[in-house]
């Protein structure tokens, strides 16, 4: 067999067809691109786009890619097929004008086999065709936008998806390691071979072999089982996420017909409600994100390079797990959290039978949900870093006995697939019960309407308690008894007031927080701390993303704006732990501190500008506008806020060693309040009266200079690299200068491209496409992608600026 990568040749266009190329209806010109390829990511965004809120104000929109591919005569009789990773949205592939597969689901992997339908010595069109419209609560992307192989195997072979690898017997001394391999034979002898399977370890050495004969019938398929021993095993986990490596050869004689590769970790899982969930035998508490599938300024591409890097900085963060939120993650993202050691809740839909927007899936599902377990499982099975399979979120027929057939049908298929990861399902009891809930909700908005100005926004501001009510009441417990007794593990999505009521009332029932208010950390953990079974907390979110706007910003009573939504331009959700192109916020710092990983307190300061200004509203997923910096135009003179965040007794805050505040710490936090004048602002923990850490911040001079910085200077020219280049204002100091921002522009000299230029900033309405961005807190990132051999520049401009350059090198 062989697999490679096919991102390479292919164009693309918004869909025509052949009536109105043929009338001339149509001027769509063909636009060269390299795979994966996000299709909406460069589209205007318009005020006047349907539900805008929810997609970041990009339109949706029909697409078509082709690709030229000449099938050498000597592959006739191969099975070929295309592996796509994701193509977003009901993808039909057709070679040389012929249906060969489609896939209704944007979110799971497929193969499509195309042998039947190609010309052999002979040039081949392939084309794929998607569609995107009102089918998505967020930004969804459009197009083929994770990668793409092409898979050629000999009529025998190993086949697709066809090796499973489990370790269910590990010993200090020795690990068993099962492998369960199908074998195909679509020739028209029968055919005896023999099958040896070769492990090395993380260090690159052989640590075990085996082998094994089979024979097969004309047409039929079988499976060869085979044991290997690894003496001193090294197992998988988040500390030390060891992979092993298994090489498999199919053999005919002396001819090699087949070989595959995998990786695979040796790692036991454990649980009950005493000690809750263990790996390797160690109790392990969930430090969790919840994550969409964009990457920021690349859109809903996903490649490699970009999720090794969102993995690195959740796990520098604090987090040790993650829950792809709402969709199967891609096979980039779970190599990488194999890779980096990051746990994984794999999640596989956001509807069952209900729609929650006009074009979802949900009409689609009947039909294709058993496909797309499938899918998800096959591709999962071998990684480590998968622990949980989440069979849906929210979903509203969790709370009837009737939707709950579907969950256990659901669960049962995947158990049926896979038995040694657990099962859950992000449960809201306020969306069971929605049908319920839905016109008290509009009397309650009615009443509020009618009530003295500031009524919405009051009733806005409780959701999160009313909610917990909801969440606690006996209808809510009854009508989610049957969904919850299906699962493993209890996924609770904003019922943290469930958990000890729950330890009572289900003794037996294990609970995971699958999304939690971020404002909630303190509460929740303590919570997670206390209880057995209670085994983590998946914050929404870790990662900031596109769309679902603004539901995390804070809005003032003079801005005329209230609500979940301000309206156009908002980009983002602005409830990120890190914001899109990777920057912490402090309410990362202040979970890193809750979570017991961090020592040092942290510094967020409230816009001198702001202050004293009335909050319209302030969601349970907005954490405030404080940021790390003592550099404020304008401002000397005025009152302003210091939050300090800290574990230690007490916090004494100084400016330019002059003590201006101290304060007992109450739930990880003081507030102090002084005014602004520059210098250096310095606070210092105590513990028992004893200095425990300090941390700093200087206001920054007058000088402006921009840095260009690489996170790494050499690139891969396979085609699955990316270079990141963080552009700052700073003084000449290096202090971050956070009130100049101004546009950057940004060329690039040598083999590579710009593949996408933005900044965190929720509100804009500037595109990732174009070389020109503004900074937003002084900070702005761009991303080249490779495209040959040699040296890059990558300068970068800005008005009063020298220009900053970063030189790459691609191997």
């Amino acid at each position: 067999m062989t697999r490679e990568i096919f991102t390479t040749g292919w164009s693309f266009r918004p869909k025509v067809t052949a009536f109105m190329e043929l009338g001339g209806l149509s001027a769509s010109a063909w636009t060269d691109v390299t795979l994966p390829h996000d299709a909406l990511i460069g589209a205007e965004r318009r005020a006047d786009v349907p539900r805008g809120e929810t997609t970041g104000y990009f339109p949706g929109g029909a697409f078509e890619y082709r690709k030229t591919f000449h099938a050498a005569a000597e592959l006739r009789g191969s099975r070929i097929l295309l592996e796509f990773d994701g193509v977003y949205r009901d993808a039909a592939v057709f070679i040389n004008g012929n249906l060969a597969g489609q896939r209704a689901f944007g979110y799971s992997r497929f193969f499509v086999q195309i042998d039947p339908y190609l010309r052999f010595g002979a040039d081949n069109e392939i084309r794929v065709e998607c569609r995107t419209h009102l089918d998505s609560r967020w930004y969804s992307g459009a197009g083929i936008y994770r990668d793409v192989h092409l898979v050629v195997k000999n009529p025998v072979h190993i086949a697709t998806d066809g090796v499973i690898v489990a370790t269910p017997d590990i010993e200090s001394d020795r690990a068993v390691v099962e492998i369960a391999v199908a074998v195909e034979n679509s020739s028209a002898l029968t055919s005896t071979l023999e099958l040896t399977a070769d492990v090395t370890g993380p260090d690159g050495a052989a640590v075990a072999t085996a082998r094994s004969p089979i024979t097969l019938l004309p047409g039929t398929r079988g499976t060869a089982r085979l044991r290997a021993y690894v003496a001193a095993p090294e197992l998988w986990s988040v500390d030390a996420p060891n992979l092993y490596s298994l090489h498999l050869a199919l053999s005919e004689g002396e001819n090699v017909v087949d070989e595959h590769s995998v990786s695979f970790g040796i790692r036991s899982l454990q649980l009950d409600p005493q000690k809750g969930l263990r790996i390797n035998g160690v109790s392990t508490k969930l430090r969790g994100a919840c994550i969409h599938s964009d990457n920021g300024p690349l859109g809903a591409v996903s490649m490699r390079a970009a999720e090794e890097r969102k993995v690195a900085r959740l796990k520098e963060a604090g987090f040790n797990a993650i829950r792809s939120a709402h969709n199967p993650m891609s096979t980039a993202l779970l190599e990488a959290c194999d890779k980096l050691g990051m746990l994984v809740m794999d999640e596989t839909f956001d509807m069952w039978t209900q729609s929650k927007s006009d074009f979802d899936y949900a009409f689609d599902f009947p039909e294709w949900w058993e496909r797309d377990v499938e899918a998800m499982v096959a591709r999962d099975i071998n990684h480590p870093s998968v622990i949980f399979y989440s069979i849906g979120n929210e979903i509203p027929e969790t709370g009837s006995p009737i939707g709950s057939t579907w969950g256990r049908r659901l669960a049962e298929k995947v158990r049926s697939l896979d038995s040694t990861r657990y099962v859950t399902n992000g449960i809201n009891g306020f969306v069971s019960m929605i049908d319920t809930i839905v016109p008290q909700m509009q009397a309650r908005r009615d009443a509020a309407a009618a009530a003295p100005e500031g009524g919405v926004n009051t009733m806005m501001a409780g959701f999160g308690q009313m909610m917990s009510h909801i969440q606690t009441s006996e209808p809510a417990t009854q009508r989610t008894e049957e969904s919850y007794a299906e699962l493993d593990v209890a996924g609770m999505n904003y019922a943290e007031a469930r958990y000890e009521l729950d330890r009572d009332q289900f003794p037996d029932r294990i609970i995971v927080g699958t999304e939690t208010w971020p404002t909630s950390i303190v509460g929740n953990w303590e919570l997670v701390k206390a209880n057995g079974h209670v085994i983590g907390d998946f914050t929404w979110t870790g990662w900031d993303y596109l769309g679902e706007t603004g539901i995390g910003v804070t809005r003032y009573s003079d801005s005329g704006q209230s609500g979940f939504s301000g309206g156009f331009p908002e980009l983002t959700a602005w409830c990120g732990d890190i914001d899109i192109v990777g920057n912490r916020r402090p309410v990362s710092y202040f979970r890193e501190i809750v979570f017991g990983l961090r020592s040092d307190p942290f510094i967020a300061v409230h816009p001198p500008a702001n202050h004293g200004r009335p909050i319209a509203v302030a969601t349970p997923w907005a954490w405030g506008d404080a940021i790390a910096s003592w550099t404020w135009a304008d401002a000397e003179g005025q009152p302003v806020t210091v939050d300090v965040y800290s574990d230690a007794d007490e916090i004494e805050l100084l400016l330019d060693g002059e003590t201006i505040g101290r304060a007992r710490v109450e739930n990880f936090r003081v507030a102090i309040e002084t005014t602004y004048r520059p210098g250096t602002l310095t606070a210092v923990a105590y513990v028992d009266g004893v200095e425990s850490g300090r941390v700093e911040l200087a206001t920054a001079g007058n000088s402006l200079v921009l840095e260009a910085r690489a996170d790494r200077q050499d690139l891969r020219t396979d085609g699955t690299d990316l270079g990141y280049v963080d552009l700052t204002l700073t003084d000449e100091n290096g202090i971050a200068r956070n009130g100049v921002d101004r546009p950057v522009t940004i060329t690039v000299d040598g083999p590579a491209i710009l593949q996408a230029f933005g900044s965190g900033n929720p509100i804009t309405t500037e595109s990732f496409n174009a070389a020109t961005h503004t900074t937003f807190d002084g900070r702005a990132l761009a991303i080249i992608r490779p495209t040959g051999v040699g040296e890059i520049t990558v300068t970068a401009m800005a008005d009063g600026c020298t220009p900053a350059v970063a030189t790459l090198t691609t191997r």
